[in-house]
């Protein structure tokens, strides 16, 4: 088997009135926050299960499942770092990640940076490793009506 391992995940949640919106572990002034069992922060979880993929884990609602109380409002940079000592666990460490939000709205060029930094710390690397970047989808779908976000992750593991 190979030394490199690639995995990909996708996460969406429904934006909800009276919610705090966290993005990449940063409290983000906006009327909607994403709901979820957990902080539901998009970005965090397709990374985590983009990691888990990679190492051929199971996947983050087999390790934090929605209908378990100790997840209830759960901060989800908590849930990527033990996910990836999971991965470290297992054998492997990260090369580099990607991830990509899917939305109209926020705009998050002024707190990329911050994210890329608190993602990277959650998962004890540098954060020249983990990107994050932004995408629209021409308004089309539900993340373009603005009924939700959506972010996907790639994760590059060596063994």
């Amino acid at each position: 088997m190979s030394d490199l391992r690639i995995g990909l995940g996708v996460d969406a949640h429904a934006l909800e009135e009276g919610v705090p919106l966290v993005l990449g572990g940063v409290h983000i002034d906006h009327p909607r926050g994403l709901a979820g069992h957990s902080d539901g922060d998009v970005i965090a979880h397709a990374l985590a299960d983009a990691l888990l993929g990679a190492a051929g884990l199971a996947d983050i609602g087999a390790l934090f499942p929605s209908d378990d109380e100790r997840y209830r409002g759960a901060d989800s940079l908590e849930l990527l770092a033990e996910a990836y000592r999971r991965v470290r666990e297992a054998g492997y460490e990260l090369v580099n990640a990607d991830c990509v939000l899917v939305g109209q709205q926020p705009k998050i060029a002024l707190h990329r940076e911050e994210m890329r930094r608190l993602l990277a710390a959650a998962l004890g690397v540098e954060a020249g490793r983990v990107n994050v970047r932004a995408t629209t989808t021409d308004r089309l779908g539900f993340t373009g009506r603005g009924e939700g976000l959506a972010a996907e992750a790639v994760a590059l593991l060596r063994r």
